[in-house]
C-alpha cells in the first residue's frame, strides 16, 4: 500500500460531505475519493441485507479507485455493516456511530436526545452503545423525511421547519440538554435546529472524531501522504446538481452509471 494513494468515502447521498469535510480540514494534504449513493438514499429505511449489499457496492468502486482507507461517513450504513466489510475486505474501515458518549458523559439533566434514521435506531451496534448509559434517559427519535428533503435541496424549505418542529419539541419539554444527531446529513440543519432549540442545549456530531480517528489510524497504521495539498474528487449517482450546491461549487462533481 502505498501512502499517497486515496482515502475513500462514502455515503447514502451528500450528507456525508459533513465527515469530508471535517476529514479534508484536518488533512489537507490526503487525497480524498468521495461517492454519493444517492441514487438509493436514504439507507435507513431499507432491511440490514440491503444495507449491507449496498456497503459492499460502494466499497468495491472506491477501492477499483486505489483507496488505501475506506471511510463510512453513514450512520446507518456502519450499524448495520461495518462487521461485514472488516470481516470481506482487508483495507481499514473507519465507520461513525451517533456520539452518545460524550452526551451522557456530560449530560447535567441526564436526559439527551437522538436525532438519527430508523435503520440507526434499530440496529444492534446502536442498541449496544445505548445499554452501557441506564443512568441517561435517552429520547430517540427517527428523522422520517429529513435526508429526502436536504437530498432534494431543501434544507431552508418551510416542510423542513414544520418536521423539525415536530421532532424536537417532545425533546425540549423532556428537558434535554445534549442533542445528538445520528446522521451525517443531519449537520446540515444546524442552523435550523439552533433557532428551535434552547440556547443551553448543545449539539453534538460525529465529523471531528471521525477525522480525529481517521488521522491517528493513518499515523499509526498507514502513513501520511507526502504529496502537495490535493483536489478531492466526488462522484454522484444522481443528479449531481444538488451535492455541488451543497460543495458551494468548488469543486467538480462526476455523474457515474452506479
Amino acid at each position: 500500500m502505498n501512502n499517497n494513494q486515496p482515502i475513500g468515502i462514502f455515503d447514502s447521498g451528500i450528507g456525508g460531505t459533513s465527515i469530508w469535510r471535517a476529514i479534508h480540514d484536518l488533512l489537507p494534504n490526503e487525497k480524498t475519493i468521495y461517492l454519493a449513493d444517492s441514487k438509493n438514499a436514504p439507507y435507513g429505511q431499507k432491511s440490514k441485507e440491503e444495507i449491507v449489499a449496498l456497503s459492499m457496492k460502494n466499497t468495491d468502486f472506491l477501492l477499483k479507485m486505489n483507496c488505501k482507507l475506506i471511510v463510512v461517513a453513514c450512520n446507518t450504513a456502519t450499524t448495520n455493516a461495518i462487521r461485514e466489510l472488516r470481516e470481506k475486505y482487508d483495507v481499514p474501515f473507519i465507520g461513525i456511530e451517533p456520539a452518545i458518549k460524550p452526551a451522557a458523559t456530560h449530560s447535567k439533566t441526564q436526559i439527551i436526545g437522538i436525532l438519527a434514521t430508523q435503520g440507526t435506531l434499530n440496529s444492534e451496534l446502536f442498541n449496544k452503545t445505548t445499554e452501557m448509559y441506564q443512568d441517561t434517559k435517552i429520547i430517540e427519535q427517527v428523522g422520517h423525511g429529513l435526508v429526502q428533503l436536504i437530498e432534494n435541496g431543501d434544507v431552508n424549505s418551510p416542510e423542513m421547519t414544520k418536521l423539525l418542529h415536530s421532532y424536537l419539541t417532545p425533546m425540549i419539554e423532556a428537558n434535554i440538554d445534549y442533542l445528538v444527531l445520528g446522521c451525517s446529513h443531519y449537520p446540515y440543519l444546524i442552523p435550523q435546529i439552533k433557532k428551535i432549540l434552547p440556547e443551553h442545549v448543545k449539539i453534538i456530531d460525529s465529523g471531528e472524531a471521525v477525522a480525529k480517528q481517521t488521522q491517528k489510524l493513518l499515523g499509526e497504521k498507514i502513513g501520511f501522504s507526502s504529496t502537495e495539498k490535493s483536489n478531492p474528487v466526488f462522484f454522484t449517482n444522481t443528479n449531481p446538481k444538488v451535492l455541488s450546491e451543497i460543495l458551494e461549487h468548488k469543486y467538480f462533481v462526476k455523474k457515474i452509471d452506479f
